[in-house]
C-alpha cells in the first residue's frame, strides 16, 4: 500500500495539498477554523496543515454542506493540506464521561448531542466515507480511545476494538480511495492508532496488528498524559518504537513545547494539539530565552511562559519576544498586549493566538535535523 509515497525520513510527505514537510505541528481547527484567526493569518504563521473533526463537523454545519460546497478546503478557504481525526478521542471524553450521550458497541459509536433529538451514528466506514468526501488530505481510522488509568480489561477492549474498527477502515478506504485523489494523482493518506494505555504487552500487539493490516502512517492513541498531567514520555518512546522509522508518526494531543520536544527526541514527526492556541486565549504567550536561530542545541528550558496579564506588564514598552517575528510582537508591545487582554478586546485574542502559532513554526524548524541525533537536545 506504500509504494507509491515517500519514506518519512526523507523530512517530507506528498499528499493531495501539498507537501508536509516534518516536523511538523498542526494547530487544532476543530470546527473548520483555529478560533480567533483566518488562513491568511495561519499562512503567514507558516502553519503547513490544520486538523479538523469529522465528529463535530458532521453535526455542524453538516455534511451535505460541506459536500454541496465543495469540500473542507473551498467551504475554509484554506489550500494547503487538512488533517481530519475521526473522532475517536471525542468518544472518549464525551460519551466515555457522560453515557447519556451515546455508547460504543462493536458496529460503531452513537450519540445524541445535548439539547438535540438528532442521534447520530458514526460507523468506521462512515467515517472514512466522510473524510473522503471532505477532501481530506490524511484521515484518521476510526479508534477506541481510552486513559491510561482506566483497568487493563477496558485497555484490552479498546485494542481489540480499535484492530476490527481499523480493518472495516481500511477495507472501505481502499474500495472508495480514488474519491479522494486529486487531479494531481497523489492520493490521500490513511493513518492507523495505536491503542493500549499503559500495558506494554497491549500496545506491542496492537501496533503489530496495525502493521499486518498496512497504512501509510500511524498515530499514538489514548490521552498522552498522566492523572497528574505528565507527558507519558516512556510509552510514547516505546510506542514509536514499535513502528519502523520509514512510517511518519503523529502524537495525538501533545502541544504543549516541553512535550514537543520529549516527543521529537523519541522519534515524532507530528504533533497536533489545541494548546498553543488556547493558552494563547486565556492569557499563556511562549517566549524565546534566546535566538532560536543562534541555540545551536535546543533544551526544555529555552523558552518561558509569559502570563500577560501580570500586572508586570502595564508599562512594558518591549514586545513579548524580541526573539519573534509575528505580526504581535513585530508591531505591538507587550503593555499593549496587556491592555487588549484586560478590556477584553478581540483584537487581543487574534494577536496573542498568531503568536503562539508563530512560536510554535519556529520551534518546528529549528527541530529539524536527523532523527535521533541527540546533539541537537540538552538534557
Amino acid at each position: 500500500m506504500r509504494n507509491d509515497i515517500p519514506d518519512s525520513r526523507e523530512r517530507s510527505i506528498g499528499v493531495p495539498h501539498g507537501e508536509m514537510k516534518f516536523p511538523l505541528f498542526l494547530p487544532d481547527a476543530t470546527f473548520g477554523a483555529v478560533r480567533s484567526v483566518d488562513s491568511a493569518d495561519l499562512e503567514g504563521c507558516g502553519i503547513q496543515a490544520v486538523v479538523m473533526n469529522v465528529f463535530h463537523l458532521m453535526q455542524n454545519p453538516g455534511s451535505s454542506v460541506i459536500q454541496r460546497l465543495g469540500g473542507l478546503h473551498k467551504f475554509a478557504g484554506w489550500d494547503r493540506p487538512i488533517v481530519t481525526d475521526s473522532g475517536g478521542y471525542q468518544a472518549y471524553s464525551l460519551i466515555r464521561r457522560d453515557l447519556s450521550l451515546g455508547g460504543i458497541t462493536k458496529r460503531g459509536m452513537f450519540f445524541r448531542p445535548r439539547n438535540s433529538s438528532r442521534r447520530f451514528l458514526l460507523t468506521p466506514e462512515k467515517s472514512i466515507q466522510l473524510q473522503l468526501s471532505y477532501g481530506s488530505d490524511v484521515l484518521i481510522c476510526l479508534d477506541d480511545c481510552t486513559h491510561v488509568s482506566e483497568p487493563l480489561d477496558s485497555q484490552k477492549e479498546s485494542v481489540e476494538r480499535t484492530f476490527r474498527w481499523a480493518e472495516r477502515c481500511k477495507t472501505e478506504f481502499m474500495k472508495r480511495n480514488k474519491l479522494g485523489r486529486a487531479s494531481t494523482g497523489v492520493r490521500p493518506l490513511l493513518f492507523g492508532v495505536v491503542q493500549g494505555g499503559g500495558s506494554y504487552e497491549l500496545r506491542r500487539s496492537c501496533a503489530e496488528s496495525l502493521l499486518e493490516i498496512g497504512f501509510d502512517g500511524f498515530g499514538y492513541g489514548g490521552y498522552p498524559l498522566d492523572n497528574k498531567g505528565n507527558l507519558l514520555t516512556e510509552m510514547l518512546g516505546f510506542t514509536r518504537k514499535l513502528i519502523p522509522p520509514e512510517f511518519p508518526m503523529i502524537a495525538l494531543g501533545v502541544g504543549e513545547p516541553s512535550n514537543v520536544i520529549r516527543c521529537m527526541k523519541v522519534g515524532y514527526q507530528m504533533f497536533d494539539s489545541s494548546l498553543p492556541t488556547r493558552d494563547a486565549r486565556q492569557g499563556r504567550l511562549y517566549a524565546f530565552k534566546e535566538n532560536y536561530s543562534s541555540m545551536g542545541a535546543w533544551r526544555e528550558e529555552s523558552y518561558d511562559n509569559i502570563y500577560v496579564k501580570d500586572k508586570k506588564h502595564v508599562k512594558n514598552g518591549q514586545p513579548i519576544s524580541p526573539y519573534c517575528d509575528c505580526l504581535a510582537c513585530s508591531r505591538y508591545s507587550a503593555a499593549f498586549l496587556h491592555h487588549l487582554f484586560n478590556v477584553r478586546d478581540p483584537l487581543y485574542y487574534r494577536l496573542a493566538t498568531i503568536h503562539n502559532l508563530r512560536f510554535m513554526t519556529l520551534l518546528m524548524r529549528d527541530l529539524k535535523g536527523p532523527y535521533n541525533e541527540e546533539q541537537r537536545f540538552k538534557e
